[in-house]
């Protein structure tokens, strides 16, 4: 009988732990695999990385291969290797039975789905716990003027030792060098300068930013209210605040969003040995945030948004990635290049907001679902979707074969006995083929059904006229959001390309194939989301198609 493929797991949650932590964990996994007679022929890993979150790049491979049966079990230390999170580590789980795959770990064996419920519950709990502790030791560092996380622009981490020898945590000094940057950035503000301007000087002579990359004006600026950005950092003056803001992973992405605190929570400690800007300097830099600010909003300038566009978020600069965003009232342009200095990308080329949406809408109705483009989709969907069915078909087969190989030995056991052979000696073979018989009976019934291939003639017609009304939607009061987003879910970019022989943007657009083919086919849009290579309808998603046009 073959050997069970296995695939190993391993991750270690923080910096602090020791890299040796994943050997440890492949080890026992192996040890593991060998006693169960499991054959290896895969290891995925994550280095310090949290388990309240699937967004790893281990797992997400995991899971990748285990939509084409690369293996048949995941071996991991414990459950909480591979997600501490209920709701994720259900799915995961739910997503490795529908492809025939189980999961094994070293600590509980083969889990069910009362290991899923019972250990999903306790490492949430562990979670929560844990965070509360962690808030309550930092506050107590917070409180004791010491630094409680993270490192401000302008100081440097002391290292000591006590009296006992052990390492002295959490105490600053001044960076002379960036000192002199710091004050430097609040005597320019002061002066009149803007934020965009302050940033493009210090690119261009070099500086690096915070995070060792280049400046940006948000990087200054920031957002007064909740003490982000240099020119509204208190710590400059002698004050640290903790606590001001709280931070959260949103369920769905998995990014983390601020929450401002109210005040009565922020633990504010004077440390007047860490000031870096004089007074007087500072209350200059305060007057002139609070003319900025216009009559009928409390907003300061910076923070100020202007109404989202049709393709806001969606346009891209060909030359550095960057952004476009709006740089007048009616014209876009590239971000980076306004807000970083030409040392950053010298694209300054803009083009007219009218001109740009006209021409996508209109590339939109002509070029993302043209004739060519679908031929070009439907062989490339055609050869993938049969790469993955020969594959399936391949593991079926494999089942198939070594289940009918089992039902022979069952039976051979079976005459055994009738001929005489005592049942007790028979048991244990007889029990191990039953187990595996089962498991592969799961197995097959977790493969998905062949589906013949199936691309309706007048598609393109249909997704023509679609658009065309979503169009003449965005002309109609009670339509027009649903029509945006609708129109938003079908592109994936738009990308202006700086032209050097016409001095001109050039224009291209890349469509989300798999949003274009269920619109077309009368479905409603689901939110863009990237699957990996062979998750159904959405390995289209590999396949963009560019629309290329001057403006």
């Amino acid at each position: 009988m073959p050997k069970l493929r296995g695939a190993i797991y391993a991750r270690f949650s923080t910096d602090m732990q020791r890299d040796a932590s994943i050997d440890d964990q492949i080890r026992l996994c192996k040890e593991y695999a060998q006693r169960q007679g499991i054959e290896i022929v895969a290891t995925y890993k994550d280095r310090a990385t949290s388990g309240a979150s699937l967004l790893r790049s281990g797992v997400q491979s995991l899971i990748e291969a285990a939509t084409t049966q690369k293996f048949d079990v995941v071996i991991t230390e414990a459950l909480d290797r591979l997600s501490r999170n209920q709701a994720d580590i259900a799915s995961l789980y739910q997503r490795m039975m529908f492809h025939g795959v189980m999961i094994e770990t070293v600590s509980e064996g083969s889990i069910s789905e009362m290991h899923i419920g019972l250990k999903g519950t306790m490492n949430a709990l562990f979670l929560k716990d844990l965070a509360a502790k962690t808030h309550r030791g930092l506050k107590g560092v917070a409180i004791a003027g010491k630094n409680a996380g993270g490192k401000a622009y302008g100081y440097k981490v002391v290292t000591k030792l006590d009296c006992n020898g052990g390492l002295v945590r959490g105490d600053r000094t001044i960076d002379p060098a960036e000192a002199r940057v710091v004050n430097r950035i609040f005597q320019d503000y002061a002066d009149g300068k803007s934020p965009k301007r302050i940033a493009e000087d210090l690119n261009a002579e070099g500086i690096p930013g915070p995070t060792g990359r280049a400046w940006g004006a948000s990087t200054l600026h920031g957002n007064r209210e909740r003490g982000t950005g240099i020119l509204n950092n208190e710590l400059y003056v002698g004050q640290q605040i903790w606590n001001r803001l709280t931070y959260a992973k949103h369920p769905d992405t998995g990014r983390r969003i601020s929450r401002l605190n109210p005040k009565e929570e922020w633990v504010i400690t004077d440390v007047p040995a860490l000031r870096i800007v004089d007074q007087d300097l500072w209350e200059a830099v305060r007057a002139r945030q609070g003319a900025l600010k216009t009559k009928d909003t409390s907003a300061n300038v910076w923070d100020r948004r202007r109404p989202r566009t049709l393709f806001s978020g969606l346009m891209a600069c060909g030359k550095c990635g960057g952004g476009f965003s709006k740089v007048s009232k009616d014209r876009f342009g590239c971000s980076r290049a306004r807000n970083k200095g030409k040392s950053v990308c010298d694209n300054m080329l803009t083009v007219p907001q009218d001109d740009l949406e006209r021409l996508v809408l209109d590339a939109m109705q002509h070029s993302l679902m043209d004739k060519e483009a679908l031929e070009v989709f439907c062989a490339e969907y055609a050869k993938e979707r049969n790469r993955l069915r020969a594959e399936q078909a391949a593991g079926r087969a494999g089942f198939e074969r070594e289940l009918a190989t089992i039902k022979k030995d069952h039976a051979k056991l079976v005459d055994a006995i009738i001929a005489g052979v005592s049942p007790d000696q028979l048991k244990d073979r007889m029990n191990g083929l039953d187990a595996r018989k089962n498991e592969l009976e799961a197995q097959l019934r977790s493969l998905p059904e062949e589906d013949p291939i199936r691309i309706h003639p007048k598609m393109a017609v249909t997704y023509r006229d679609r658009v065309a009304a979503l169009v003449n939607g965005l002309t109609e009061p009670d339509g027009m959001e649903q029509s945006k987003e609708a129109l938003r879910g079908l592109i994936d970019r738009i990308v202006l390309v700086p032209d050097s022989q016409t001095g001109r943007l050039r224009i291209e657009l890349e469509g989300a194939l798999a949003s274009l083919l269920h619109f077309a086919l009368g479905r409603d849009l689901q939110p863009k989301r990237k699957s990996p290579a062979g998750a159904g309808f959405e390995v289209v998603d590999l396949l963009p198609r560019e629309s290329s046009f001057m403006s």
